[in-house]
């Protein structure tokens, strides 16, 4: 497949808690999730990296924004995972500033790609965070991970549930995700080539 960037050419850049420290000279493709959706494997298998984003043993660890230069392109955008059960409330108050810090800061946001596992219905913190989006005005779409581990009838029945609990029209996308098998890497990037490609 041939793309306006070469995924290959991709190296970590830096990480950053508030807006001083975020790089300004490319667009950002962010990606933003539950703790455990499997952000980390899913940033993996688009770069064809094993361990470029950290998987950690330990979820809701990851605590900064991390940054990727794609090619010279766009920023791949790893948000710190929300909705971690054992993060303290202040720890809790610190993530939501670091995240108004981010979507307020007049960046060139191309695209978001929220994570939903496609085995269970969205829950209170990504509906929150959908209708965030939508009132910020972001594009973005569902990266529906971990659809190895259901039936492909599953899956289907599934995508129409996170549909209806997200409040999303039939032209909002929800793209099944494998990790594992790779399914779905190559609608992921060719949504990421046409919104890059945008002047």
């Amino acid at each position: 497949m041939d793309y306006n960037f070469n995924i290959h050419n991709t190296t970590f850049y830096k990480s950053a808690v508030n807006e001083k420290g975020l790089p300004e000279d490319l667009c950002d493709v962010v990606f933003t999730g539950k703790s455990n959706v499997g952000k980390s494997s899913l940033i993996n298998k688009l770069l064809n990296r094993k361990k470029m984003a950290h998987v950690s043993s330990v979820p809701g660890k990851t605590a900064t924004i991390n940054f990727y230069n794609v090619d010279d392109k766009f920023y791949l955008v790893d948000l710190p995972g929300y909705g971690y059960a054992q993060r303290s409330k202040a720890e809790q108050k610190k993530w939501g500033a670091m995240m108004d810090s981010y979507f307020q800061s007049e960046r060139d946001i191309r695209l978001v790609v929220s994570l939903m596992d496609i085995r269970h219905k969205p829950t209170n913190d990504d509906i929150v965070m959908v209708d965030y989006l939508k009132g910020m005005g972001f594009p973005f779409i569902i990266a529906a991970t971990k659809k190895d581990k259901i039936s492909a009838k599953k899956a289907s029945e599934n995508i129409e549930i996170i549909r209806k609990a997200l409040k999303l029209s039939e032209d909002d996308l929800i793209i099944p995700f494998s990790s594992e098998t790779g399914d779905g890497r190559d609608e992921i990037l060719d949504i990421i080539d046409q919104v890059i490609s945008e002047e």
